[in-house]
């Protein structure tokens, strides 16, 4: 009797200690599926669940006028699909896109850039804008979208139309028989000629960059005082300038303002300016001419 009454209370207490148990564990569920329920309630739509809208066909004039647009100023960092590209983010489920409906959260963005994130401003017209915004919402997160398609070649301009293009916009710094000489034989892949020549260096997505002769950036920077510091370009933001002078020496520059005057030498420039100029059929035709010098 005594040796079995002294482990019934232990027998007892954990059976207590198993029910008190099971209170609590049925408590926090309870309580756990409250709060969830709460947070379902509080969080805005977007917070709990994503879904890729359903949209109207577009204007198929529209969505063409903004695929050009966008072919030209957009690829390099967003990519063909908008899936992404060189250093630029998706944008077929950003929220920007995802939420915007007739371009008023696009629209912002395009004019003003994002300049934390290395996207320039674009001076579209507002039916420009609404063309590329046409172009975005045509795309579906469906894998089977025409944007997915690979097409056979994008060697499908004529290559003599190509030929008077840089004769006229191009041969003022560059030479079929000289710096171009072989151009064509360096790329085993006709989207990387076409990427290259539009911004050398850029490369492309899934595509490495094909090495070029290119000189680097360089920066002037003109102190108060006129003394000048010349070199190449290291960094470059609203609060600091920075720069490697020929003999290696590193200088750097607070920015206040208007001061010191910092003037860039970007070898790339004439590359970048031309880019809002160039139409679909413009880009089409020289990467023909090009895909020529072998």
């Amino acid at each position: 009797m005594g040796g079995g009454s002294t482990h019934d209370v232990p027998r007892r207490a954990r059976g207590t200690r198993r029910t008190r148990g099971a209170r609590l564990v049925s408590a926090f569920s309870a309580s756990s599926a409250v709060s969830a329920l709460i947070v379902g309630l509080v969080l805005p739509v977007d917070a709990q669940r994503r879904d890729f809208p359903t949209r109207p066909p577009g204007d198929p004039a529209a969505i063409e006028r903004g695929r050009a647009l966008y072919s030209v100023n957009c690829t390099f960092c967003h990519g063909a699909d908008t899936r992404g590209g060189d250093g630029g983010p998706s944008l077929l489920r950003a929220a920007t896109v995802l939420d915007d409906q007739r371009g008023e959260l696009v629209a912002p963005v395009v004019k003003n850039g994002r300049a934390d994130r290395g996207m320039p401003k674009f001076s579209f017209t507002d039916d420009q804008i609404q063309d590329v915004v046409a172009f975005l919402h045509s795309f579906t997160a469906a894998g089977y979208d025409a944007s997915r398609m690979k097409p056979p070649s994008i060697l499908v301009g004529d290559a003599k139309a190509g030929a008077a293009y840089f004769g006229t916009t191009c041969a003022s710094c560059h030479s079929a028989a000289g710096d171009l000489r072989g151009f064509a034989a360096k790329f085993a892949d006709d989207k990387l000629l076409q990427q290259t020549w539009l911004m050398p260096g850029s490369g492309g997505r899934g595509l490495a960059a094909v090495r070029l002769n290119v000189p680097p950036t360089t920066v002037t920077v003109t102190l108060p005082s006129g003394e000048k510091a010349d070199g190449v370009l290291d960094r470059l933001n609203d609060f600091v300038v920075s720069l490697t002078e020929r003999d290696g020496t590193h200088r750097s520059f607070r920015i206040s303002g208007d001061s010191p005057k910092v003037e860039i030498h970007d070898p790339l420039q004439p590359h970048k300016e031309l880019l809002r100029v160039y139409s679909d059929s413009d880009i089409h035709n020289v990467t023909a001419y090009l895909a020529t010098l072998k």
